[in-house]
């Protein structure tokens, strides 16, 4: 915590248009979902085609993550976080218009969805690496903190307002939330004003040397290679598990509304989790978030050894406590440990490493589960979770690593 009497992160006006403007995002985002697969439910009737214009999004997203992290180091970040707003809300608009005037098409939404993951793309590393230019930096994790705090509530309104919205007007208006929500985020980020970073001077790089240079800035530390590699490890067992085979499990057991109980009570935990963060000060928060992901071993645990409503609501609670502990703890060290002219592009190698392997974990699910049964095949996930993280606590910078203060952002004054 900050020494009493010292003002929050929010009474800087920067930080405040930038909470503003990824929470009214994020809201939007829980939307969509929604809204998109039911409009092409609608269009089709087809889970493929779902499939093909959800994939399409997700493709381009990690496609241009490292382009969309040079970018955010060459160019100011609140300017390229505008840029992919304005991109995201006229893609979202276009797909609300047709949807709602029925001309909609499958190619044309895929196209649409290409387009949305790019934006997706260039906002995620400029968003994160802004963060330290709004606040001093005795304040990051606290700052940290507050933006989950914000995700996670609007997630949790976006998905409750977007089926009632899809319910009761169709899901095209339901895009059509999106996309204003988008629209509103660009003018909240253009009210950010910060400091231009100090960039070295000379003749700008190729993107291939900015490229090369955010792998070094990556590779170089130890500490940070290693989380990212556990948690490809993690997220692929992770996603399997509770995306592929907890619904079957819940077919099987508590039934498809309780398992809506249960992923609420996780999003919940993940609400709490970060109320608690804002409060803590820790020695090593490194080492403490890295145990803490032993919250999902223990969730896919007992969804495979005890599905019994009551256990897997706690589970999931504690879940979603713990894994925020990490994701404040990952942001704030990431952004105190590495220099800021280089941050974004060291998140994009970040988001790529962590999440490439997510569909390779959802599509070997369901085989592994019909090989072995899915009672054993959770079991299987949460010792992988557990084997992941007993291999970054094996490092010895992972278990060292202490915070070290970065150097005050210029631009905090509104």
């Amino acid at each position: 915590m900050s020494p009493a009497g010292s003002p929050g992160p929010l009474r800087y006006p920067p930080f405040r248009y930038l909470v503003a403007g990824r929470t009214v995002t994020m809201a939007g985002n829980a939307v969509a979902p929604i809204a998109l697969a039911f409009a092409v439910l609608d269009l089709t009737g087809s889970m493929t085609d779902l499939g093909l214009v959800v994939g399409a999004r997700s493709l381009t997203n990690v496609l241009f993550l490292l382009v969309g992290g040079v970018i955010a180091d060459r160019l100011p970040r609140h300017r390229v976080m505008v840029g992919a707003s304005l991109l995201a809300a006229g893609t979202q608009a276009v797909v609300a218009a047709t949807v709602l005037s029925e001309t909609a098409s499958v190619p044309l939404l895929v196209g649409l969805s290409a387009a949305n993951g790019v934006a997706g793309a260039l906002a995620l590393p400029a968003a994160s690496a802004l963060v330290p230019q709004t606040v001093p930096a005795q304040l990051l994790q606290r700052a940290n903190a507050i933006n989950r705090l914000c995700f996670n509530t609007a997630m949790i309104a976006g998905a409750s307002a977007g089926g009632l919205l899809v319910a009761a007007v169709g899901p095209g208006w339901g895009l059509a939330v999106d996309a204003a929500a988008f629209a509103l985020a660009a003018v909240l980020f253009g009210l950010v004003r910060v400091a231009d970073l100090d960039r070295p001077a000379g003749e700008r790089q190729h993107v291939l040397a900015d490229l090369r240079e955010g792998w070094t800035e990556f590779t170089s530390r130890t500490w940070l290679w290693v989380v990212v590699a556990g948690f490809s490890v993690i997220n692929a067992a992770f996603a399997g598990g509770l995306n592929v085979l907890g619904p079957a499990m819940a077919d099987e057991t508590i039934g498809r509304r309780a398992w809506g109980l249960v992923l609420a009570a996780e999003t919940a935990g993940m609400v709490l989790g970060a109320a608690v963060a804002l409060r803590l000060r820790l020695r090593r928060p490194l080492l403490v978030g890295v145990v803490c992901m032993l919250g999902d071993a223990l969730f896919l645990l007992a969804l495979g050894v005890t599905p019994v409503l009551g256990v897997l609501l706690a589970a999931a609670l504690v879940a979603g406590v713990v894994v925020e502990q990490f994701t404040i703890a990952w942001d704030t060290t990431m952004q105190q440990q590495v220099p800021a002219e280089k941050l974004a592009r060291v998140y994009s190698y970040d988001a790529v490493g962590s999440f490439l392997a997510i569909p390779l974990g959802q599509v070997v699910a369901g085989p592994v589960a019909e090989a072995v049964g899915v009672r054993a095949a959770l079991a299987g996930a949460a010792g992988l979770v557990a084997l992941a993280v007993l291999g970054m606590l094996a490092s010895r910078d992972v278990r060292r690593l202490r915070p070290r203060p970065a150097p005050a952002a210029p631009a905090v004054a509104g």
